[in-house]
């Protein structure tokens, strides 16, 4: 598989250690606006491309990939305002974008665990449910889009939820979701179920960014074959829908 970052931070530099154990190629890097027109060559013969940037670039660095018929693999968060332009660029003209908020594999399996979970807590009014979640200081989104993943599906499932809120409200139909920016921790999700008598906790604890890059590796050697679409872990791991 030929690819290319776009970002070549630190999650961008994990990748490409994972990418090439995999014993995939990458041909290019493109990390300021002056690099696309020094890679164009290479952006026609690439097979995917992961884009993992800031939230005010993701979109433009999408579509610019749709251009060259490229499928994109995207993990920067933050920019969901947009999500539903880009998703009818891909439907209305064949192009393809795998996107998550997060790649790592137990994550995904803690978001399924958390649907489920949802369901079983519809029928137990005692209970008050939050979100508390900790990343890095350098993390430019608050709360995290894994965050608020978590906190959608819940509401979904839970009837007596209306909507979410950043920081602690008291108000019983809103789940809150507490943001802690900590210094290099990669990333922790808790989700708290409370009562008077007990608490219900559902966490996942990032050791480092490996799992996020091994996730999006394996996103892109499932999704560089596949042209049009929107597709997501979900699709990848076979729990169904988002």
């Amino acid at each position: 598989m030929n690819y290319i970052i776009i970002g070549y931070g630190k999650m961008g530099k994990t990748i490409v250690e994972v990418a090439n154990k995999r014993g995939h190629n990458l041909i290019s890097i493109i990390d300021n606006a002056n690099d696309w027109d020094k890679n164009e060559s290479f952006l026609k013969s690439a097979d995917v491309v992961f884009e993992f940037t800031k939230p005010d670039s993701a979109p433009d660095n999408i579509l610019k990939c749709f251009n060259f018929n490229l499928p994109v693999v995207c993990g920067t968060t933050g920019w969901l305002d947009k999500f539903e332009n880009i998703k009818n660029e891909c439907i209305n003209k064949g192009k393809t974008l795998f996107y998550s908020s997060n790649f790592s594999i137990g994550v995904n399996i803690l978001m399924e665990l958390n649907r489920q979970l949802a369901i079983i807590m519809n029928n137990f009014s005692q209970y008050i449910v939050n979100i508390e979640e900790t990343h890095h200081i350098h993390k430019l989104d608050s709360p995290s889009g894994t965050a608020i993943v978590l906190a959608k599906d819940i509401i979904k499932k839970i009837q007596r939820l209306k909507d979410y809120n950043t920081g602690k409200s008291g108000n019983s139909q809103l789940l809150d979701i507490i943001s802690y920016r900590e210094d290099e921790i990669a990333g922790i999700h808790n989700i708290i179920y409370e009562s008077d008598v007990d608490i219900i906790e559902l966490k996942h604890t990032a050791k480092n960014r490996k799992g996020l890059a091994e996730g999006a590796v394996l996103a892109a050697e499932w999704v560089q074959n596949r042209r049009g679409g929107v597709y997501s872990m979900y699709d990848l791991l076979g729990f169904g829908s988002m």
